[in-house]
């Protein structure tokens, strides 16, 4: 964005809807196998199940599985929906839910109180 003829650059801190509520790092929006990873990696353990009772039932190794939620990984369409029958996850229930966390990454800044300083960083 420029202002007057300055290049001004936002820094704002996001927050993800992820129960476990970590933290999204400033930057570009998180690469969408990353995003799907931490979904599957919260919805098994939320159900308290292994990495090798769910990569056993995927017929997967685990360390592919462990790659995958790591963000690691780019899994295939039919590896997507195999972890999500196998953990009971409907696959649009992941497709929804990987929306809601990059929008909150996308989410503006809450608007300041009058008189609050901001930062801006000016471009030479």
């Amino acid at each position: 964005m420029a202002v007057s003829g300055r290049s001004v650059i936002d820094i704002r801190t996001h927050r993800t809807g992820r129960e476990r509520g970590s933290e999204v790092p400033d930057g570009p929006d998180p690469l969408l196998r990353a995003v799907y990873g931490e979904i599957l990696r919260d919805e098994r353990l939320d159900q308290d199940r292994t990495l090798e009772d769910v990569a056993r039932t995927v017929g997967m190794s685990k360390q592919y599985l462990s790659e995958v939620e790591r963000g690691r990984k780019e899994p295939s369409s039919e590896m997507l929906r195999s972890v999500c029958d196998a953990l009971g996850l409907p696959i649009e229930h992941l497709l929804t839910r990987a929306v809601r966390r990059i929008e909150v990454t996308r989410r503006i800044a809450p608007r300041r109180p009058a008189g609050t300083p901001r930062v801006e960083l000016l471009a030479a």
